[in-house]
């Protein structure tokens, strides 16, 4: 089968890595990809938000499934022009990729299903928002509506700053995304990803992950696109599973379905783990960055048949994913300046000494600059290894992390320190 990737991040480079491996693979297109998906795939220079170029280069090249990637194309109606052309695609359609595209419209569906989520409020305007903020305790959080890059949540824990927070998405601080304003009450708890794989009708679990958003070590800093993550997240048991598919996806899917919007595609629940329960804190459309990272060093299966299952609706006839038993562990490392405006064009070397001691250099922002590898853009590559418990793991991502050489670079030195203390406690009980 001929496949097109749609995208040019660490994501892609993962799940292009993946598709190299299937079987029915006989050829590899990306676009527009990036240096590290040149290694398994033909990378062509199409922007992903050209959905007219898009679909001709599918039709003329006779490509059997497109995969996208990142969410602003689905968010902007990718998916439907594909399959108004009859061209196979995994991803949702635009009214079902509004999941991740307006937080107020998954607030309102989870209202409408009874779907566990924090309290919250929608605005459209700055001082009701303001006077708004009268509803809730402090911390309270504050999320533009629309896409801002992972970046668009702020978690203030004094008035002034939450005023603050408002005046700088009203005034744009976040672009269109801060148009519309979402306030919610601050949920306690440890936060999980959770991802499933849905036609429509049939939904698959298709493993957990724990990120790490925010820019420093400890968790302190602004919130970023994602730090580094790990998989499986070992607080989602197999009891916390099966609430949140009975409380959490299946409404979701069961909802939309039954609103003529029927989602295809992998969904990204964010989780708080409450005392009182998994609740949903906001859906992505996609598969996660860095979390498509470690989700893609576990699986074993053949991934084209997967999503292409999952596109024709055939998922009830598709076996169980296989996922391998061992933690996969991904550190991102940023360009200097990341999460606020990064630092192109630095110099990175030790890519080849860190895959030759047994890790996997997903790229990101990057570039090639005669014939070097470059920074080109906020988060730069996802090293990422396996091992037989988070800290194996964990000590084998960051022993690549130091082959590599970037200068202008930087990474959190304790990505999955929550599963390493509870290995460390459990190791003492």
């Amino acid at each position: 089968m001929i496949v097109l990737l749609i995208g040019s991040g660490g994501r892609e480079h993962a799940l292009a890595w993946r598709l190299a491996q299937s079987p029915r693979l006989t050829k590899l297109y990306a676009a527009p990809g990036n240096p590290g998906i040149a290694a398994h795939a033909e990378c062509i220079d199409l922007d992903p938000l050209h959905v007219e170029l898009i679909v001709a280069f599918a039709r003329n090249e006779n490509v059997g499934l497109v995969v996208v990637g990142p969410e602003q194309p689905l968010v902007e109606g990718l998916a439907d022009q594909l399959r108004a052309d009859g061209v196979l695609v995994f991803g949702p359609s635009k009214a079902a990729a509004q999941l991740e595209g307006s937080k107020g419209f998954t607030k309102d569906l989870c209202a409408r299903a009874n779907i566990p989520t924090a309290a919250y409020e929608r605005f459209t305007d700055k001082a009701a928002a303001l006077a708004g903020l009268d509803q809730f305790g402090l911390p309270v959080v504050i999320k533009a509506d629309g896409l801002a890059a992972g970046k668009g949540v702020v978690i203030p824990e004094t008035r002034a700053d939450a005023e603050a927070a408002i005046e700088d998405m009203f005034g744009g601080g976040f672009g269109t995304a801060g148009a519309e304003v979402v306030i919610e009450e601050f949920m306690t708890g440890e936060e999980a990803s959770f991802f499933a794989l849905t036609d429509g009708k049939s939904i698959m679990p298709f493993g957990s992950a724990q990120d790490h958003k925010r820019v420093g070590d400890g968790d302190t800093g602004p919130n970023t696109g994602g730090m580094g993550a790990y998989s499986p997240a070992t607080i989602v048991t197999p009891e916390i599973e099966a609430r949140v598919m009975a409380e959490i996806i299946r409404p979701t899917v069961e909802t939309m379905a039954a609103e003529g919007m029927p989602y295809s595609g992998v969904l990204f629940a964010g989780l708080m783990l409450t005392a009182e329960g998994p609740k949903l804190i906001e859906y992505n459309c996609r598969f996660g960055d860095p979390e498509c990272q470690v989700l893609m060093a576990r699986f074993e299966g053949c991934l084209i048949s997967l999503l292409a299952d999952v596109a024709e609706g055939r998922l009830a006839e598709a076996p169980v994913p296989t996922m391998a038993a061992q933690t996969a562990l991904t550190v991102v490392m940023a360009a200097a300046g990341y999460p606020g405006t990064p630092q192109k064009g630095g110099t990175i070397d030790g890519i080849d000494a860190a895959e030759a001691a047994g890790a996997r250099v997903f790229q990101a922002g990057t570039a090639l600059r005669d014939g070097r590898i470059v920074a080109n853009g906020g988060r730069v590559l996802a090293v990422t290894a396996t091992g037989d418990s988070v800290r194996a793991a964990q000590q084998a991502a960051y022993a690549a992390v130091e082959a590599i050489h970037f200068p202008t670079g930087f990474y959190r030195h304790d990505i999955g320190w929550r599963a390493v203390e509870r290995e460390r406690a459990a190791d003492l009980a």
